[in-house]
């Protein structure tokens, strides 16, 4: 059931600029009355799910306002509640001027400042993530990276958050910004419905195994009492 969530959750997402699909780690459920090793008594358990960051396929949109990241990182937004983190590059300008999400969120530069933007005036963004109006540099997209992802969490929306203490991201090295373009989802369609095909039937064969138990079950105090 666990393994079915996550894979209708990637399915579900899999046309979301930026998604990064949710995969698990398995380990060995051995049963406390299980004698020896015998294998049969052990069975595959979800130990943690972990998400997998890999590269999305980057894609032409004509857009000036949508921004692709080819490398690690990823781009620093004001959340209701402090600093998120998004592959999502499909931004809008405000009436004022600010760059922002699809939800509203205020795209950070380099220095944590919300960009903002001349509307009526056409926007260059370079490799680096500058932004430039008229000739003039109005600041550099904040892309940011960390030297470990385990203590990043899903916060929903297609944004991450920090959720360790600890935690401090650091300018991205090596990653290209690409105006023009977005990140597509890394969940495979093909591949998702492939894997929950193998999931349901896995479902049916464990029902019927616990139906097939009750009914066993059953049968021998039905027979016990006629015995007696």
């Amino acid at each position: 059931m666990e393994s079915l969530d996550l894979l209708a959750n990637n399915i579900a997402n899999a046309s979301t600029g930026g998604y990064k699909a949710d995969r698990e780690f398995y380990s060995l459920y051995t049963a406390p009355e299980a004698q020896g090793s015998d294998p049969v008594s052990t069975m595959p358990v979800i130990e943690k799910p972990w998400i997998d960051l890999s590269q999305g396929i980057v894609h032409s949109t004509g857009s000036p306002l949508d921004v692709a990241l080819s490398g690690k990182g990823f781009f620093s937004v004001q959340g209701p509640s402090g600093p998120l983190y998004t592959r999502n590059g499909n931004f809008s300008m405000a009436p004022n001027g600010t760059l922002v999400t699809s939800d509203g969120y205020a795209v950070l530069s380099a220095k944590g400042a919300p960009v903002t933007l001349q509307p009526s005036r056409p926007m260059e963004i370079s490799t680096d993530g500058t932004v430039t109006q008229d000739g003039a540099v109005i600041g550099q997209l904040g892309v940011v990276d960390f030297t470990s992802t385990a203590d990043l969490s899903k916060q929903g929306s297609n944004y991450f958050k920090v959720s360790g203490p600890a935690v401090r991201p650091t300018p991205s090295s090596g990653t290209t910004v690409e105006q023009g373009k977005l990140e597509a989802s890394n969940t495979g369609s093909a591949e998702g419905a492939v894997r929950l095909i193998g999931i349901m039937r896995q479902f049916e064969m464990l029902q019927k195994a616990v139906s097939l138990a009750t009914e066993m079950n059953k049968r021998a105090v039905e027979e016990v009492a006629k015995v007696g």
